[in-house]
């Protein structure tokens, strides 16, 4: 090749990357110009969708554009999950990430259609919520010590109820064993209302619920609350201890929502939502409907959130490795 004719090569390749970039700005600029579709991989109704849709009104209102949430439940959250990996990363299609899809999963199944770090762009951490350990009032225990001392006293013979084989609440019971030294034997669900139910007849000794579904059944009686799994007491129950100030320090395991756009996503969007999305947690009205879901609201940067992502990852590989939970 010809030096004239490098030259020019040189040019022309300057020349595209030059353009792309301005594209790349402009688009940010004007971004977002139309609807943004916000993919639940939930069915409608429950702490997801609620949180999806309190977030999409509020940055509606800031971008003067509507969020359109959209729920794409089916297969513990993975074909919502998947129809955003595939989805054009140009900020029109985001994800309401939870831990169960983006850091659960991962330690469960052996053959994930996508990538949790690879296939995503995370843009925000959005809240938290923790789990409520609750056991029917027949089993005569009212504290987490006197709990694991049953437990202890009769090994394997404790059921406990969950969500299904690798569902959240499934790890994190089977962490709480592990850091009690304690052995339960499991019984799977198709929903948490099943799940407590079974427990209020005494089929199950103990459920690691969400707070809404299980609260009012406090409330009235029948369950006591003997911990919830957040470092911090809970707001909507102060009164119920965590688990780390009943005898666990350190414990802190609690379920969360996110948003992710899909990787290559260009900067500026992502960074431009961001700031969207944090303002609109910043909201008091957010705050508030979200609290009375139990949802602490947090915000982050990406980057923070990509390290939430890591840490989270990493806690739920080793206990689904030292539990030998495996979804086939």
């Amino acid at each position: 090749m010809s030096i004239r004719s490098t030259y020019f090569s040189l040019c022309s390749l300057v020349f595209v990357i030059g353009t792309a970039l301005l594209g790349s700005a402009a688009g940010a600029d004007d971004f977002p110009s139309h609807p943004i579709r916000l993919i639940v991989p939930y069915a409608a109704g429950g702490s997801a969708d609620a949180t999806a849709r309190v977030i999409a009104r509020q940055i509606g209102k800031m971008t003067g554009q509507t969020i359109v949430v959209e729920n794409r439940g089916g297969s513990a959250a993975i074909v919502g999950t998947e129809v955003v990996k595939n989805a054009d990363p140009d900020g029109y299609t985001l994800l309401l990430g939870q831990s169960g899809p983006i850091s659960i999963n991962p330690a469960v199944y052996r053959n994930l259609p996508y990538d949790p770090v690879k296939d995503f762009a995370p843009v925000s951490l959005t809240s938290t919520y923790p789990y409520i350990m609750v056991v029917n009032r027949s089993l005569g225990v009212k504290t987490v010590q006197e709990f694991v001392a049953l437990a202890k006293s009769k090994p394997g013979a404790l059921n406990y109820g969950t969500t299904g084989v690798g569902a959240s609440n499934h790890l994190l019971t089977e962490l709480f064993d592990l850091k009690a030294g304690i052995k339960m034997t499991h019984i799977p669900y198709r929903g948490t209302a099943l799940a407590v139910a079974d427990l209020v007849a005494g089929q199950v000794q103990v459920v690691f619920s969400d707070p809404i579904s299980a609260l009012q059944l406090v409330k009235s009686g029948t369950l006591v609350a003997l911990a919830v799994t957040s470092k911090d007491r809970s707001p909507i129950a102060p009164e119920v201890p965590t688990i780390a100030e009943s005898g666990y320090p350190g414990f802190d395991a609690v379920g969360w929502h996110g948003i992710l756009a899909p990787a290559r996503t260009p900067p500026a969007i992502v960074a431009k939502l961001n700031t969207e999305i944090v303002q609109a947690l910043k909201n008091p009205e957010t705050k508030s409907l979200l609290g009375s879901q139990a949802i602490q609201v947090v915000g982050s940067s990406p980057k923070e959130f990509a390290g939430y992502i890591e840490r989270d990852l990493a806690l739920w590989k080793d206990v689904a490795e030292q539990a030998k939970i495996e979804v086939k």
